[in-house]
């Protein structure tokens, strides 16, 4: 069968098209479909199918594809939709391998037509076909002057790849984008995606050439986890920008009729965007202001900008947009104050924004841009002018177009229509981003300083976490399946604290009694004052029934406290089954923080983080991460709250151990992820202060459905794969562990490199590395484990870790092919550890499903070539340098 890339290679670049539904009928969709095809600069074969035409437009129409004297690379199908599965079985009978269906009436109309779906998407399988659509508007690819739509206008070439779930919004984007000036490599509407999704595209368009940047309308998702694994995989060389409909409740609600297909809670949505390094936009000007400013300029290396202006209130506008969106104004140092200075009226205003005054000729603007862009203290910079007598507009473009912008981005506003066009087409060939105001320069701005942010952190090299954590994982899969069998899926306070505390979680000391005698005594014994719960798995909100009492101080108390409680929880819920009262400590702590977890239905299971306590509500100090987390991810989810300000410690008050609070959701997200029976958990209030944190009430709530799952199939994100670690002793008798790779490992990979002779290096990259950078290095580390597996030995050498050598199976889109690599530092060659890598990672490819592994290596490396052709490599020159090797599995 031929992999997908090869299938989407015949859908975007075919040589021939059957038209299914090709009517010569003026303004159906199978007219326009073959006017389009027919009337462009495509120099393919064109086949209309209508068994009621001889001929549709001129062109020689046949009753069936089976009809057509020709191999078809793609078809298009514009019937009605209860035709399509039987045009399907004539596609797949003639071998066509690529089809779009433009037809509507499938998932948007409900169960009827999901089943319809599904039986499509069995078809298609079993042809080895992929297809698009169905309720779309088709593609172009003006490169090759390829329209493939029923849009009545056609994309102006590019490098922008566009992908839309709303064909509606296609047209509107063509029109806008022609009136903009905004070319386009390829332009798709995907409609309801029954097989070809985003993830999909994502892999074609980011390893396409003639693409740039990747644009995306997304109303809701479906497959979350292969999503996120395309666009992590190129976030860090084409950016990835998406305009999220349906953000409100009664957008999602929009977005779920439109799609048919259920719009995640939009806070999960950002979390998920962040974690991948996707930027999200809010208006479709954003989208392409974005991606055009992205093509001209760098990207900014921070959030500060300078603004230079010929007038007063513009820069004050632009000042305010900047700050209300999370920006700095750039502090200009005395150096640079003083440089202009040198040659400013007296009359500027010694200070950013710098005001240039209204008589500033292209000069003045020219020196104060180069002055102020030399600033260290300057990340971006923004250039307004406005129309006054004594300006030249195109002038001062011009002499913009020259300026070193030393890697900085450069944005300008000229501010008017007729008076200033001239200067805007100058900045627009030179390559400088112009906006008719300052506030949607402002906003692209803000925008990409975000991005590099968050590519920043993404790839922030994780600190380790402090200790290794053991938890009793078997003892809480045994009270999660004696709960479920019970029937019961809500968990009872004392059960959700001990599942908390075999995750090494701090609780309080408790006991559960069922007699007011019993609770006078455990309490002496936990010690005064105590607090008193309710414990009933029928009552999840305790104080809506009065099962809550606090600041009880003595045995007396106690007693009277145990029958109130009783009382008033047999009255307010009469059915419930209450299995005792709870005693535990009372404990104040200054802080009170809210740590939770939510399943996702899109994106599995979702952290939650932030102020806590009974406002948890009123604030909603919260945000939103996604499992796994290390030591940086779990320290940004906590930095980005305002509760984070006061826990670092504020005005003179103590903080609290933010690593230990990090360690905690490190510990917490691995409980989530070992157990997709979780569906809820609430930890509220978790208390801390200087002297540390304890949860203080719990709950979790089962998920019923959650049991018997693969593990970690119910998360988007692969988790590190521990089911690959063993041992091996080398021939020294000295033992290696055989581990996954880490982010945590860069300093142990950059100290490995300093062992590699100039023969290793060779071998492995082909060259000479000069010089190890993060950059470099976290591409070895930081990897998605659902594409890529890096095996590396860990040895210990007079007590400290070290990184021996690492072999690497980096995988297609669709697990069919994987590429091997493999180096071992010098001082542990000849010790069979190559030779063990080789069979462990070729045994794990076997596991993992991949069909083949290649590698190419340089024809001098004799050990490479022995090792290749011992397990059965097929071995043929590549060129004049290098062999390539390939096994099939």
């Amino acid at each position: 069968m031929m992999n997908g890339f090869e299938n989407l290679n015949s859908m975007f670049d075919p040589k021939t098209i059957a038209v299914i539904g090709a009517t010569a009928k003026k303004g159906s969709v199978g007219h326009a479909l073959l006017r389009n095809l027919v009337g462009g600069d495509f120099d393919g074969i064109i086949y209309p199918v209508n068994p009621k035409r001889k001929s549709i437009l001129g062109v020689k129409a046949y009753p069936c594809v089976s009809d057509i004297p020709d191999d078809i690379d793609l078809a298009i199908i514009a019937t009605p939709a209860k035709t399509v599965p039987g045009i399907i079985d004539e596609c797949g009978a003639a071998g066509i391998k690529s089809v779009i269906i433009i037809s509507a009436g499938f998932k948007e109309i409900g169960k009827d037509g999901q089943q319809m779906c599904d039986d499509l998407l069995r078809k298609t399988k079993s042809y080895g076909m992929r297809i698009i659509g169905p309720n779309c508007l088709g593609f172009l690819r003006p490169k090759t002057g390829l329209n493939a739509s029923f849009a009545s206008k056609n994309a102006l070439q590019g490098k922008i790849a566009f992908i839309s779930q709303s064909g509606a919004l296609c047209t509107a984007i063509l029109d806008w984008s022609i009136s903009h000036n905004v070319g386009f490599s390829y332009f798709v509407s995907i409609g309801s995606m029954i097989d070809v999704g985003f993830h999909d595209l994502i892999d074609y368009f980011g390893n396409d050439p003639e693409t740039s940047s990747i644009l995306i309308y997304m109303e809701s998702l479906e497959n979350a986890r292969k999503f996120l694994s395309a666009a992590r995989a190129f976030a860090r060389t084409k950016p990835i920008i998406i305009l999220k409909a349906g953000k409100s409740q009664e957008g999602a609600d929009a977005a779920r009729s439109h799609t048919g297909s259920l719009a995640g809670d939009d806070a999960v949505y950002d979390a998920a965007f962040k974690r991948a390094g996707i930027m999200r936009v809010d208006t479709i000007g954003e989208l392409f202001d974005t991606a055009q400013t992205l093509a001209m300029q760098p990207r900014p290396k921070g959030n500060r900008l300078a603004i230079v202006t010929n007038a007063g209130g513009p820069g004050v506008i632009a000042t305010d947009s900047l700050i209300e969106k999370g920006g700095v104004l750039a502090k200009l140092s005395k150096e640079t104050i003083a440089r202009l200075d040198k040659f400013l009226p007296g009359a500027w205003s010694q200070g950013n924004p710098v005001d240039v005054l209204g008589d500033a000729d292209p000069e003045r603007y020219r020196r104060s841009v180069e002055e102020v862009i030399k600033d260290p203290g300057v990340d971006g910079m923004l250039v307004i002018l406005t129309p006054q007598e004594m300006t030249d507009p195109g002038k001062v473009a011009s002499e913009l177009t020259k300026i070193d912008s030393r890697g900085k981005p450069i944005f300008t506003s000229w501010m008017g229509e007729e008076d200033v066009k001239d200067g805007m087409d100058i900045l627009k060939a030179g390559g400088i981003p112009e906006y008719p105001e300052p506030e949607k320069a402002i906003q692209c701005f803000i925008t990409m300083s975000n991005f590099s942010k968050n590519l920043e952190m993404i790839y922030e090299t994780p600190a380790t976490i402090p200790h290794a954590i053991s938890p009793r994982t078997d003892e809480n899969r045994e009270m999660i399946n004696d709960i479920m069998d019970q029937g019961r899926f809500i968990m009872t306070e004392p059960e959700a604290k001990r599942v908390l505390a075999n995750y090494e979680i701090p609780v309080t000391d408790y006991m559960l009694v069922n007699d007011r005698e019993s609770a006078a005594i455990q309490a002496a014994k936990i010690g005064f004052p105590v607090v008193m719960k309710i414990v009933s798995p029928d009552i999840l909100h305790k104080t809506d029934v009065g099962g809550v009492k606090v600041d009880i101080k003595d045995e007396a108390e106690v007693k009277t406290t145990f029958d109130e409680i009783m009382a008033s929880s047999k009255a307010k819920a009469p059915d419930a089954d209450i299995h005792g009262i709870f005693v535990e400590q009372m404990i104040d702590k200054k802080y009170e923080l809210l740590i939770g977890c939510k399943k996702d239905r899109i994106f599995g299971p979702v952290i939650v983080f932030g102020m806590g306590g009974v406002a948890v509500e009123v604030f909603k100090d919260t945000n939103v991460g996604l499992p796994p987390l290390n030591m940086a991810l779990s320290k940004r989810l906590i930095e980005e709250t305002k509760i984070y300000s006061l826990l670092k410690g504020y005005r003179g008050m103590e903080g609290v151990d933010i690593k230990a609070i990090q360690v905690l959701l490190y510990k917490f997200a691995y409980l989530v992820m070992d157990f997709p029976e979780i569906m809820e958990i609430d930890i509220n209030p978790f208390g801390v202060d200087k002297d540390g944190g304890v949860v203080l009430d719990a709950k979790i709530i089962l998920d019923k459905n959650g049991r018997d799952q693969k593990p970690y199939s119910h998360m988007v994100i692969s988790p590190y794969p521990k089911e690959y670690i063993t041992k091996y002793k080398m021939k020294d008798g000295s033992e290696a562990l055989l581990r996954p790779i880490k982010p945590e490992d860069e300093p142990l990979e950059a100290e490995m490199f300093k062992t590699f002779s100039e023969e290793t290096q060779r071998y492995r990259f082909f060259h000479l590395i000069k010089d190890i950078t993060h950059e470099l290095l976290i591409r070895f580390t930081q990897i998605d484990y659902d594409r890529e597996i890096a095996i590396i030995a860990e040895v210990t050498e007079k007590d400290q870790k070290k990184m021996a050598g690492v072999v690497r199976l980096i995988a297609d889109p669709f697990n069919h092919t994987a590429e091997f690599a493999i180096v071992v530092g010098d001082p542990w060659q000849h010790q069979g550890l190559g030779n063990k890598f080789s069979d462990y990672i070729l045994e794990i490819a076997r596991k993992r499903g991949i069909r083949k592994v290649y590698a190419v290596f340089l024809k001098d490396n004799i050990a490479m070539h022995n090792m290749f052709k011992k397990r059965g490599f097929t071995i043929k020159e590549h060129d004049e340098d290098s062999m390539y090797a390939e096994l099939e599995l």
